[in-house]
């Protein structure tokens, strides 16, 4: 186990690496009239991988190996996995059509009311209040326009709102 934590260790530092060298190539630091650079997220998404992945590197050399210790996942583990996997493609298939906001509310209500088992009210809450905030983040701060399908006019009013 701890050959495949340092594989995998290493190979998500190169990933962020190349992800912050790309980053770089487009404005990193805050732009007065725009806000940050369009580098900028993923720039610092790529170094937080690369912290964290160093962590999960040096956690490697720390621990002592566990003699005999293989990873070998439950037989509930695959139908679940498929799940997610199945759900996932779903959801990006249905981006084009639907829009990125309707895709995730769709996905999030599938996992987490089927796969998750979780209530209604928190469902509700989640599914409701994810895309919003995604909407904020994304649109309105970083002026980073999300595919919206089919329902591209019901944004018109925001828009005019807040552009």
């Amino acid at each position: 186990m701890l050959a495949a934590d340092r594989l995998i260790a290493l190979a998500l530092m190169g990933f962020s690496v190349i992800v912050m060298w790309y980053a770089q190539r487009l404005p990193v630091g805050w732009e007065a009239e725009t806000g940050p650079g369009a580098g900028a997220f993923p720039f610092w998404l790529g170094l937080g991988m690369l912290l964290a992945s160093g962590a999960i590197l040096a956690r490697s050399f720390l621990s002592r190996p566990h003699s005999g210790e293989t990873f070998i996942p439950d037989a509930d583990a695959i139908p679940q996995v498929l799940g997610v996997v199945g759900l996932l493609l779903g959801a990006i298939a249905l981006i084009p059509l639907l829009g990125a906001y309707i895709a995730l509310m769709l996905f999030l209500l599938a996992y987490l009311r089927l796969m998750g088992g979780h209530g209604w009210l928190l469902t509700g809450i989640l599914t409701l209040t994810t895309p919003v905030f995604l909407f904020f983040f994304f649109e309105v701060t970083l002026k980073i326009l999300l595919p919206k399908g089919v329902t591209e006019p019901l944004f018109y009013p925001l828009y005019a709102m807040f552009f």
